[in-house]
């Protein structure tokens, strides 16, 4: 990363010029964007060796496009495949407790989320999870225990919240 300022004085002065040159290339100030912040967080890890180019901007320019245009192959085959596909399947209304379960897991540690997906609503044991995610079997169930415990007791503060609303 870079530790002067000299990276934010050419991030400043870059990026909107960037951004403008992506969005014609894209067609999407979003896209645009993302493609160039992409673009800076890689230079700003090289930022020793970058500054010393005549023209850092290039190289900024070229992985910029670079991603935008793997961006655009991925997006045209996207919509390639949602083409052959169809529209999608009709997708039922989340039940407030399914909401709430959902709600629940966005505030577990990603992991304990992961192992509790994985084991409770995909049905892998937990040897295969281990092995899907590169730890120990007693890891996991370590995540399971906690992510449980702490699922748990998020869930009865919701229903507790919600029977105190009434």
């Amino acid at each position: 990363m870079a530790t002067d300022d000299s990276f934010a004085r050419f991030y400043a002065a870059v990026y909107p010029r960037l951004v403008g040159q992506l969005l014609a290339v894209t067609g999407d100030l979003h896209d645009a964007e993302d493609v160039a912040q992409e673009a800076f967080a890689r230079a700003s890890t090289r930022w020793a060796h970058l500054r010393q180019f005549e023209v850092p901007e290039a190289w900024v320019r070229r992985v910029a496009f670079n991603l935008a245009i793997s961006g655009l192959r991925r997006a045209r085959r996207r919509l390639l495949v949602v083409t052959r596909l169809g529209p999608p399947a009709q997708v039922p209304a989340l039940s407030p407790d399914r909401v709430a379960l959902l709600q629940a897991l966005a505030r577990l540690p990603l992991r304990h989320r992961q192992v509790l997906v994985l084991h409770h609503g995909v049905g892998l044991p937990v040897a295969q999870i281990a092995g899907e995610l590169g730890v120990p079997v007693g890891t996991v169930k370590s995540w399971l225990a906690r992510g449980r415990a702490r699922l748990a007791g998020l869930l009865a503060e919701e229903q507790q919240e919600t029977r105190d609303a009434r």
